[in-house]
């Protein structure tokens, strides 16, 4: 297999740990470049790969440069909307993936959502769509013993505190600042629970001013990015996903697969892994109100989080594994070599 970074790969190739993957970097420069599509091409031609995947609409382009390089089969991924196209309805996107579609042998999406939209809205044949879900790894996400970064939680925040937790980039499209108001709204109403936002973004400062505006940062800690969430899971009592839009999240995957009882907003692939009252619970998106409310059940309600987050794990273990997500990607590479 190859990996091929448009850009750099970043401490990404970190993560690749097998001598026999290769690690291509067209450093490819805003806008088009010609450069870049002629090392592109260059290298189909030297690899002679068998199938080529791209994923979402920055990388469509690729596809006719590796049908002109002969690469037999190629297998297209939509994994959620691109930021400058959030619900998926600019048509020149649309027409771009119109385009593109006779040279693409298959196209792939993570949620139902994305399926539907695909062969209902874009146009494409839904015999060449396929659903494969996101996996997890249930072995290094799973649920544990109290650690050394909840004993420094529970120093923080006391003991007896309800950490909700969330694990996003702090962009607009996460809406992170709907989970900051819920949590204010929380605190006011008496509720004994602190917040732990991990990652990064432009609105991570806003979240923290505002916090700090309400007064309750000394029970809050948005420490930024990690390299440690499966230990960070660990230490959440619940888990949140405040997101505007969703493709299949899979730090939520992650969270179940901890054992933690979900409140998600009902969007994208989000209601194909949360059952509403099962394990977790579903709110509107942009309604901190009612987010605060379905949080509040959970707080309250010690013996619903552990039933609700038991269910979270065995559905992550028997839905979500990635022995199935990585079995049903083979089907998919082998019927699309076999119909090339």
């Amino acid at each position: 297999h190859s990996i091929i970074a448009l850009t750099h790969a970043t401490s990404f190739r970190e993560r690749v740990t097998r001598s026999d993957v290769e690690i291509v970097e067209l450093d490819k420069q805003p806008g088009k470049d010609p450069g870049a599509y002629r090392r592109l091409f260059q290298y189909f031609r030297r690899a002679r790969p068998a199938i080529l995947h791209t994923r979402n609409i920055g990388t469509l382009d690729c596809v006719p440069i590796g049908r002109l390089a002969g690469v037999t089969a190629c297998v297209h991924g939509e994994h959620g909307w691109d930021v400058h196209d959030p619900d998926g309805t600019r048509v020149k996107y649309r027409w771009l993936r119109r385009g593109v579609n006779p040279l693409v042998s298959r196209f792939v999406t993570v949620s139902g959502e994305l399926k539907n939209w695909l062969t209902s809205t874009v146009g494409i044949a839904e015999s060449k769509v396929t659903r494969i879900c996101n996996g997890v790894d249930t072995e290094r996400f799973e649920p544990g013993s109290a650690s050394a970064l909840r004993v420094e939680i529970e120093r923080r925040f006391g003991s007896d505190v309800v950490v909700i937790g969330g694990v996003l980039r702090f962009q607009e499209i996460k809406d992170p600042l709907n989970l900051v108001d819920a949590f204010i709204a929380l605190r006011k109403s008496g509720f004994h629970v602190a917040l732990l936002i991990a990652g990064d973004g432009p609105l991570r400062e806003v979240g923290q001013k505002r916090l700090n505006d309400a007064g309750v940062s000394e029970f809050c800690w948005l420490p930024g990015s990690r390299d440690d969430v499966a230990e960070l899971l660990r230490c959440f009592d619940i888990f949140a996903l405040p997101s505007e839009r969703e493709g299949i999240s899979n730090t939520l995957l992650e969270a179940m697969s901890t054992g933690l009882p979900v409140v998600a907003t009902d969007v994208g692939g989000n209601p194909e892994l949360v059952e509403h009252g099962v394990n977790g619970l579903l709110v509107n998106p942009g309604d901190a109100g009612a987010l605060a409310n379905e949080l509040a059940k959970l707080v309250a309600d010690k013996s619903a989080r552990e039933q609700q987050g038991a269910s979270s794990r065995r559905k992550a273990v028997a839905d979500f594994s990635l022995d199935r997500m990585v079995a049903d990607y083979a089907r998919l590479y082998e019927s699309s070599l076999a119909t090339a």
